[in-house]
């Protein structure tokens, strides 16, 4: 399946391995899912060592997402890779975020590295727009929209369904969540887009697509359905001919010049 990928983006890897939240880690709830993961995952050494030389042999573009406590932590990981694009994870609800701002983050990693940085921002923030534009200004080269938003579920005993209580929540629900901030963030700035959130059809991809993003990734789905990308990239060139676009790039944004503007 990961061979018919456009690209492959890795779990997060930090500085130290991390054995990650006690379980329960998952949860399914009516519209989506749960997730305490907590950025589980073997460490920047190992990772380097280990993972990322046999994720090369996928033949596929590599984007590898980077965490830390700091932003020194994400600066020397990103410094350490090479021929690869990176995606700095700086919204994650299940672990303590670094006390240094996006753009602080952002700025740290770009002295560090002339690799590609894409910053996956958190929707939670009201003004994603403002973040969009400061982590632009501090070296970013795109935008990953939008990670997990933190969400709780209750299971019969009217206790949290997770050991941690709260989790990321991901799935269909995301997904307005998701076009409202790739469209806020298309208004605020040019940079090239990765939609995600709740992308379960063709359809769904277009209406990224059409909200401003230039790229559209697949999550929560694959947990269900392996063969997603294929199915998705399939109903995708169905919606488009339907829409009378004949590209991806062509039904980039058309939604925004459908909506009026009005001042107080």
């Amino acid at each position: 399946m990961a061979r018919r990928l456009d690209a492959f983006v890795t779990k997060t890897v930090t500085p130290e391995p991390r054995e990650g939240n006690a379980p329960v880690r998952i949860a399914e709830t009516e519209h989506g899912m749960l997730n305490a993961i907590g950025l589980a995952n073997p460490g920047r050494d190992r990772f380097l060592a280990e993972t990322l030389p046999l994720l090369r042999t996928l033949g596929r573009p590599l984007w590898v997402s980077v965490g830390g406590v700091s932003a020194r932590d994400y600066a020397e990981t990103c410094a350490l890779l090479d021929d690869v694009t990176i995606e700095l994870n700086l919204s994650c609800p299940n672990v303590d975020e670094a006390p240094e701002s996006a753009a602080e983050i952002v700025a740290a990693c770009r002295a560090a590295t002339s690799l590609p940085l894409y910053a996956k921002l958190s929707p939670a923030t009201w003004d994603i727009a403002g973040t969009a534009r400061a982590v632009e200004a501090a070296g970013a080269d795109g935008l990953s929209l939008v990670n997990t938003i933190r969400g709780l579920a209750l299971g019969p005993t009217l206790r949290p369904t997770l050991a941690r209580a709260v989790g990321g929540y991901s799935g269909p629900a995301l997904r307005p969540v998701a076009l409202a901030a790739v469209y806020a963030c298309r208004r605020a700035t040019q940079l090239p887009i990765v939609g995600m959130g709740g992308v379960q059809t063709g359809h769904d991809a277009l209406e990224l697509l059409a909200c401003g993003a230039t790229h559209v990734a697949l999550g929560t789905v694959l947990f269900a359905d392996p063969d997603a990308p294929a199915r998705v990239r399939t109903e995708l060139a169905d919606e488009l001919e339907r829409a009378g676009f004949a590209t991806p790039d062509d039904a980039v944004g058309v939604a925004q010049a459908a909506v009026a503007t009005v001042e107080n």
